[in-house]
């Protein structure tokens, strides 16, 4: 692991600033949405414009870096990105961040692409698992720190954005001055959906219901916060919390999963999730109200951490069950197949969320996960009725972020052997 650390450094150094702006800004964006008075819809309609982006992006960027290189175009999305947040603050309009967004999530998709089929092709079969391993607890750690940069300044402010382009920038500076050649870069096909479905209907249909889920989770708790009263260092908290508790519980419950039925542990993941949920609703009771008045947060805090341990694991989850079914030399395309599924239920999840919480209230957030993790539980249950699980030795849980790629998916020790690299970096 120290190896991969010394050769890999200017990498996870530029990612882990990458990540940290992309923390901060989430946060920022749904607080100052809050400040701004823009209606619960209009502001779930601009937070999906993220994922619309990142969607998109997932499709065309792959023949942008084949055509232009790694370094040239991983500079200037980045440059976009860094360019786009600071217009947020200039332009305060539910519509024109919609397009910043989209921008955003355009961005993001290319940087994950290249950061990680950069890993991919400098790593080896003896360490592609410690990589892996390294950068999601870098992303995951990241983005957990940037959420108390929420506490630099108010959201009302012009700094922040500041901030985040400063940081944005200075992760340009660890990998463009990298002496190292970069990778030769391969495009990697997703399964086709029919392929996919028949290989596991669970797989894909929980994969579409919990992209909905997730994309809610990140872009809408601090809207959901800010709405709850939180003060600006709780709402960072409470954004952490989600961050943090999610990438440790990754280990523990994938380990489960391995030993027992992973149906059977989706499932009850699940549906533990959507207990939790009901149990946050129900302690939440005056939590809004001011100093003195307000009921304590501290079960909140302690019903969401239990939360974010059953949901956050489940893409990994869905990934390992779908694993179960197919071949070897099938895993990256049935990841990357998985992958356009979870998009296509992200670019709605912002805004389905938003018209719960618009109808019932702030605890519509939680309403609205209670009611997908639940979908996805009952239709586990169903289809174990149908099919019987199948023991496939090459398949095992191996923790991945949300955010990954076909080409980071290709660090998955369990996948089929990648070339070993010319030359170590």
């Amino acid at each position: 692991m120290t190896k991969v650390l010394k050769n890999s450094w200017a990498l996870f150094l530029g990612m882990s600033f990458i990540m940290m702006a992309y923390g901060f800004q989430g946060s920022l964006l749904g607080v100052r949405a809050v400040q701004e008075e823009f209606s619960l819809t209009a502001t779930g309609f601009m937070m999906s414009g993220y994922f619309v982006g990142y969607f998109i992006g997932a499709a065309t960027i792959p023949n942008i870096i084949s055509r232009v290189g790694h370094i040239r175009v991983f500079a200037a999305f980045a440059s976009l990105a860094s360019l786009v947040i600071l217009i947020h603050s200039i332009l305060v309009h539910p519509f024109i961040w919609f397009i910043l967004r989209f921008l955003t999530g355009v961005s993001m998709v290319c940087i994950y692409t290249v950061a990680e089929s950069w890993l991919n092709d400098r790593s080896s079969n003896k360490n592609r698992g410690s990589v892996l391993s390294i950068y999601m607890v870098i992303l995951y750690g990241s983005i957990g720190i940037g959420m108390f940069l929420l506490n630099f300044s108010t959201p009302k402010n012009f700094q922040p954005f500041i901030l985040i382009s400063v940081i944005t920038s200075i992760a340009l500076i660890p990998i463009l001055l990298t002496k190292k050649k970069p990778p030769t870069f391969k495009r990697i096909k997703a399964m086709k959906l029919n392929e996919l479905y028949e290989a596991s209907p669970f797989g894909m249909v929980s994969s579409l219901l919990y992209g909905a889920v997730q994309s809610a989770l990140f872009t809408l708790l601090a809207v959901y916060a800010t709405g709850m009263n939180f003060t600006i260092l709780e709402i960072s908290i409470v954004t952490f919390l989600l961050a943090i508790s999610g990438a440790i519980a990754q280990f523990p419950v994938g380990k489960i999963s391995d030993i027992y039925d992973r149906r059977k542990v989706i499932v009850i993941s699940t549906f533990g999730a959507a207990i939790f949920c009901l149990l946050t609703i129900l302690v939440s009771r005056q939590m809004y109200l001011p100093d003195g008045l307000a009921t304590s947060k501290t079960w909140f805090y302690i019903f969401f951490i239990l939360f974010s341990f059953c949901s956050l694991p489940m893409f990994s989850l869905i990934l390992a069950h779908t694993n179960d079914y197919i071949s070897k030399d099938k895993f990256v395309a049935a990841g990357a197949g998985l992958q356009f599924v979870f998009g296509l239920g992200a670019m709605s999840g912002p805004f389905l969320c938003s018209i719960f919480m618009d109808l019932v209230g702030q605890n519509g957030f939680f309403i609205f996960c209670c009611f997908f993790h639940s979908l996805i539980g009952f239709y586990g249950i169903y289809r174990m009725r149908i099919r019987q699980s199948i023991d496939n030795p090459d398949s095992q849980f191996v923790a991945m972020p949300q955010t990954i790629t076909p080409a980071g998916i290709e660090l998955n020790p369990t996948t089929e052997p990648i070339e070993e690299p010319k030359k170590e970096y």
